[in-house]
């Protein structure tokens, strides 16, 4: 394994640059990352999750229809973003409330286009069931943040087995449930 830093490895290997061992982080890495570590390492596992779950299934819907007419779908390396006719990165969600892991996600595309495009974007986080939509820039903090969350990531990827399930509010609805409490 090389010694380099993940988040050195991540860019090397976004850049197309020689790794001894390449790494990637997608958007929904980083989002589960944030909302449970053992459904993160079920997804880099290439684990398929229940796609008739219907938490999946209003996400693939809301994901689909909202802004359909303002968007374009853009495919970078390793991330696949949304941009509205601004400009500006959208990252649509069907519920506001697990903000932090959507933020997060948005955050790290921020950060992948800076870092490996040379290219800087504002975003916007939406929720449009609620009729929300909240600013994100890539402040130093959230460059901090999405850095350490790299890290995180493959320290959780690394290991050969997944993390121990922790009970959350939102397991029921999980699409990788049967996994942990089945």
């Amino acid at each position: 394994m090389s010694d380099l830093d993940p988040v050195t490895r991540l860019l090397e290997t976004a850049r197309g640059n020689p790794v001894d061992d390449p790494f990637r982080v997608t958007g929904v890495m980083m989002q589960y990352y944030h909302v449970c570590k053992r459904e993160l390492w079920f997804e880099s596992r290439d684990l398929e999750i229940d796609r008739e779950n219907p938490t999946v299934v209003r996400g693939t819907q809301v994901d689909e229809t909202a802004y359909d007419d303002k968007r374009q779908n853009l495919h970078l390396g390793m991330i696949a973003l949304d941009l509205l006719e601004d400009g500006r990165v959208i990252e649509v969600k069907p519920s506001s409330s697990l903000t932090e892991p959507a933020e997060m996600q948005l955050s790290y595309y921020l950060w992948y286009l800076d870092r490996v495009a040379g290219i800087e974007k504002d975003g916007v986080l939406a929720h449009p069931r609620e009729r929300k939509r909240e600013p994100i820039e890539l402040t130093d903090d959230r460059v901090d943040r999405v850095e350490d969350a790299i890290r995180g990531i493959h320290d959780i990827v690394s290991q050969e087995a997944p993390p121990p399930a922790e009970e959350k509010p939102f397991c029921g609805s999980c699409a990788y449930h049967d996994f942990c409490w089945c």
